[in-house]
C-alpha cells in the first residue's frame, strides 16, 4: 500500500520504520458494504487494520441470533481477531463491513514480531484490547440493564457517530436484526422516539436529532 497514505492515516500512531514495514508486509483490500470479513469458527491468518470505512463486530446467542458488540473505524483493529491469531484458535465473532471499507491485512508472524520490535505497535495492541473490552462490557450492560427504547436510541447514535452523519439509510428490519428484536417492536419505538423529538424518520431514512 502507498506509504504516503499510510503515513497520513497512521503517522500519529506509528514511527516511519513501522509504517514502511506495514506497507511492505500488509495486504491492501477494498471491500463493499455488507461483506463478511470473518465468520464464527473461522481460523484467522491475519489481523485487520482499518484504513477507511467501518466494520461491525457481532457475536451469536444460543439460538444463532446476532448480537452487536462494537464498531471498528479508521485506525482501529479488532482485539478478538488478535486474540484468535495469537492463540491459534477459531473465531467466536463475525466481522461485517458497515459501509465500503479499506483495510490492511497484517500477517500473524509480523504481529508477533512487531510487539517486540516496536514500542508504538505494542502500545497500539494493548490499547486496542482495552478499548474493545470496554466496548464489549458496555454492550453487555446495555443488553442486560437498558430497556429496548434506550438500546434503540443508543444504537442509532452509535451508527450516526460511526458514519459521521446524522442521517442514516437503514430499514426497521435491519435495526431489528441488529438489536435481536422484531420489526413491529422497532417500528413502534421509532415512532415514539420521533414523537419525543429525538429522531426524525421516513421510509428507510432516519435522522438522529439528539446526538449529544
Amino acid at each position: 500500500m502507498n506509504k504516503e497514505l499510510l503515513k497520513d492515516r497512521f503517522g500519529f500512531l506509528f514511527e516511519e520504520k513501522l509504517i514502511n514495514e506495514i506497507s511492505e508486509s500488509g495486504k491492501h483490500k477494498r471491500l463493499e458494504e455488507g461483506q463478511m470479513i470473518m465468520d464464527i469458527g473461522q481460523k484467522m491468518s491475519y489481523m485487520p487494520l482499518v484504513v477507511s470505512g467501518s466494520i461491525k463486530i457481532l457475536s451469536e446467542d444460543e439460538d444463532g441470533n446476532d448480537l452487536l458488540l462494537y464498531y471498528l473505524e479508521m485506525g482501529d483493529t479488532c482485539a478478538m481477531t488478535m486474540s484468535c491469531c495469537l492463540g491459534d484458535s477459531k473465531s467466536t465473532i463475525k466481522a461485517i463491513t458497515e459501509e465500503p471499507t479499506e483495510l490492511i491485512q497484517i500477517p500473524i508472524q509480523k504481529m508477533e514480531e512487531w510487539v517486540i520490535k516496536y514500542k508504538s505497535w505494542r502500545t497500539f495492541v494493548f490499547e486496542s484490547y482495552n478499548t474493545r473490552l470496554n466496548e464489549m462490557l458496555e454492550a453487555i450492560d446495555n443488553l442486560a440493564f437498558n430497556n429496548m427504547e434506550e438500546r434503540l436510541f443508543k444504537y442509532l447514535k452509535d451508527k450516526a457517530m460511526v458514519s459521521g452523519s446524522k442521517k442514516l439509510k437503514i430499514t426497521h428490519y435491519q435495526i431489528a436484526n441488529d438489536l435481536h428484536s422484531s420489526r413491529v417492536v422497532i417500528s413502534r419505538l421509532m415512532k415514539k422516539l420521533d414523537q419525543n423529538g429525538k429522531i426524525s424518520h421516513h421510509r428507510n431514512l432516519v435522522e438522529v436529532k439528539d446526538l449529544f
